[in-house]
């Protein structure tokens, strides 16, 4: 086949034009990246040959080679894994299938941190042309005759050719070096990086000249997992770089677990908590990452079953001594073994999270941040560990911009206050300006603001904590007046509607609403506003309402309440007025006008939007006449 010439994604142009004009102060990490997919291809080679044996052939011990060229200038990365062939060479290296790549790298288009980028894609392949001005990759799968080769200078396109005469089964990545790159051709050097970053890989990585092709060398990592070690034996800069490898990422780990069963199910792990949350933390595959093997050989980074899906932002190994090491993908769903490691090494993450939560200054607060959003999904989908989660939970609230306990929200609660109370919208910012929450500020009544989706839900499933039931403060049945509040707000309230003419609005109201609205009553909850909309207690909370209306799970919506403040200048007014001239056009405008504002006040698209025009035109126009004739 001659050689065809393709062009990049346009989203791997743009990173990698970010990588070549971008400043680095620590190039050196193309070669760990580089040395990190190739354990990773002999890693995914040596599960495959527990039942292909013939993919293996006469070469069944894995290595990774690192090649130098002082002539040629150029650095070569080589391993005899399992490869790859034409549509691998295309779809791995000429394009970026992950979701939300655009709106990730217009974000990153104005910054210096290229290698953040490449970590947060985990393709550190691109990271070669940080070094390179021309990459070459040359490469035969297993089980397969032809070998094929990629090659590109990294500006726009790429071209692949097949070699049909190519024997070396794995892949090699030659690296025709810049001239400011020199020094990776210095053995010393190479050998410095490997011990640095490579040494805990689990497969010897060996380094030769090109004029020694007899060579094989001494491997220059220790090539054990890092994982079966004793504590003791590993420092902290190792325990680091085994976090990059596993993870792809720059950031430094925010907690590491490192840990060894034994009894009935023997089972080890190394797991580590990202200090940024990955780029895929909200995939809507929400698959975990942590890679399984058995007894030190690699199955799978894709077990749905080793993990719950709420922990899915947790990097690192978990090694078993007791699951078939021929064990198939399929064979893992439903595995006992599987299900008691899973149970057993949630329990430990989550007791390890509670006592980071107790410490001071722990850092705790910047993890609920980054993850909490997430772990949260686990409140409503693991009832088992449900008790845990929301003790573990931080909520921001009223009571100030720092996170919140539910254990410290219920030791703050008023004389009188029975219920947790809460509110849920698309951001803290809006919810705070809710009318629905003035008659709890006004009481100094605390309140949870929930922004996050996930909270809509595991409220539905959570009926208490602590013995005090969660209760919307969009509800119509949030009743503040049993509630002793503070003294120096209710002291400085202003007077209410006469209760007469009040229930004569009120009725009226309901006359003219009464095909938009389930009810219409006076309001406790209201200091400010006029108005506001509130659920009635039997139904669907507002905002969950709103979400999955907008996921077209619902299809009626249902009827809201309005309540009215009767300390609200307007409503005294409009109650004074109807008990004196009786009902007229203008006032079902303004009732009509007060319903819309209601609406808007919530985020809701009104429903008749040229009407709510009309009706304002003809309020702002009798205001400005009355005021006129008003004139001397």
């Amino acid at each position: 086949m001659s050689e065809e010439t393709l062009s990049f994604q346009a989203e791997v142009s743009r990173l990698l034009d970010i990588v070549a004009n971008a400043l680095y102060s620590n190039k050196e990490i193309f070669l760990r990246e580089l040395i990190s997919n190739a354990s990773d291809a002999c890693d995914r080679l040596r599960y495959l040959g527990l039942t292909q044996p013939e993919l293996l052939a006469a070469e069944s011990e894995f290595a990774v080679t690192l090649t130098v060229d002082k002539k040629a200038k150029t650095l070569t990365v080589a391993d005899n894994g399992i490869g790859m062939n034409r549509e691998d060479l295309v779809q791995n290296l000429g394009t970026i299938a992950r979701s939300g790549t655009a709106a990730f790298l217009d974000q990153m288009d104005n910054k210096k941190d290229g290698a953040g980028l490449i970590g947060k894609f985990g393709v550190g392949f691109y990271s070669a042309f940080m070094v390179a001005d021309k990459v070459e990759v040359l490469s035969r799968k297993a089980g397969e005759d032809s070998a094929w080769r990629w090659q590109s200078d990294g500006k726009g396109a790429f071209a692949v050719s097949e070699v049909p005469d190519a024997t070396v089964r794995g892949t090699e990545i030659m690296l025709h070096l810049k001239k400011d790159a020199q020094e990776y051709l210095d053995r010393d050097r190479l050998e410095r990086i490997v011990k640095t970053y490579s040494d805990h890989i689990a497969v010897p990585i060996r380094l030769r000249d090109s004029d020694a092709a007899a060579e094989v060398g001494e491997a220059v990592n220790a090539a054990s997992a890092i994982w079966t070690r004793p504590k003791s034996e590993i420092t902290d800069e190792q325990y680091k770089e085994f976090y990059h490898h596993v993870s792809h990422g720059f950031d430094d780990p925010w907690l590491r677990l490192h840990f060894k069963v034994e009894g009935k199910i023997e089972y080890s792990g190394l797991l580590y908590v990202p200090s940024t949350p990955p780029f895929d933390l909200f995939h809507p595959d929400r698959k975990n990452q942590v890679k399984l093997y058995v007894r030190r050989v690699f199955i799978t980074d894709d077990c749905e079953d080793l993990l719950p899906s709420y922990l899915r932002f947790l990097r690192g190994v978990i090694d078993s001594e007791d699951l078939p090491l021929n064990i198939s993908r399929e064979l893992l769903q439903h595995n006992p073994v599987l299900t008691k490691i899973r149970g057993a090494v949630t329990k430990r993450v989550l007791s390890e999270l509670k006592k980071q939560a107790a410490k001071e200054n722990g850092g705790y607060e910047d993890f609920w941040k980054a993850f909490g959003a997430v772990l949260k999904e686990g409140i409503y989908e693991d009832e088992a560990q449900r008790e845990t989660l929301l003790q573990l939970a931080r909520f921001r609230s009223t009571a100030g911009d720092g996170l919140t306990s539910l254990a410290d929200y219920v030791g703050r609660m008023k004389e009188g206050q029975d219920a947790i109370y809460y509110i849920s919208g698309d951001n803290t910012e809006a919810l705070l300006r809710s009318p629905q929450l003035e008659g709890f500020a006004a009481k100094g009544v605390e309140v949870l603001l929930f922004s996050d989706p996930v909270d809509d839900f595991w409220t539905s499933m959570v009926p208490e904590f602590d013995g005090k039931p969660f209760k919307s403060a969009t509800r119509g049945g949030a009743d503040l007046g049993a509630i002793k509040g503070d003294e120096t707000a209710e002291d400085t309230e202003t007077p209410a509607a006469d209760d007469g003419e009040l229930a004569g609005l009120v009725a009226y109201f309901k006359l003219v609403l009464k095909d938009d609205v389930k009810d219409v009553r006076s309001s406790e909850r209201l200091t400010a506003s006029a108005v506001c909309l509130v659920a009635d207690d039997g139904d669907i909370d507002m905002h969950l309402e709103r979400i999955l209306k907008q996921h077209r799970q619902l299809e009626r919506q249902a009827q809201r309440i309005l309540e009215v403040n009767p300390r609200h200048p307007t409503i005294k007014a409009l109650a004074t007025r109807i008990s004196k001239e009786g009902s007229g056009t203008a006032l079902e405008s303004i009732a009509k006008l007060l319903l819309d504002q209601a609406r808007i006040l919530e985020g809701e698209t009104l429903p008749d939007p040229a009407g709510f025009s009309e009706r304002l035109a003809k309020v702002i126009e009798a205001g400005v006449v009355e005021t006129g004739n008003d004139k001397p």
